[in-house]
């Protein structure tokens, strides 16, 4: 599921799935461009610089199912970038 929200001049991206495949697919495609990342708990955070900021948390499905997870990527505007740039 994507969910995209504006606010104000800010877009918000918010993806959620349980393909092991589609996780792999965005984490690869954003690893060049890490500035920086790391760990609050269960969230994964990478930090792309002068663009967004991508948390990732990882789930157990209901009902529980060892091969799969919910994958759920936040994808946030760094402050001093809008939807004009």
């Amino acid at each position: 599921m994507l969910t995209m929200r504006a606010d104000g001049k800010k877009q918000f991206i918010e993806l959620e799935t349980n393909e092991l495949s589609q996780y792999t697919l965005i984490n690869n495609s954003i690893s060049q461009y890490i500035n920086k990342e790391g760990s609050i708990g269960d969230v994964q955070t990478y930090f792309i610089k002068n663009l967004c900021s991508i948390y990732i948390t990882v789930n157990d499905t209901r009902p529980y199912n060892p091969l799969r997870r919910d994958y759920v990527m936040q994808i946030v505007p760094d402050k001093h970038v809008t939807a004009y740039e």
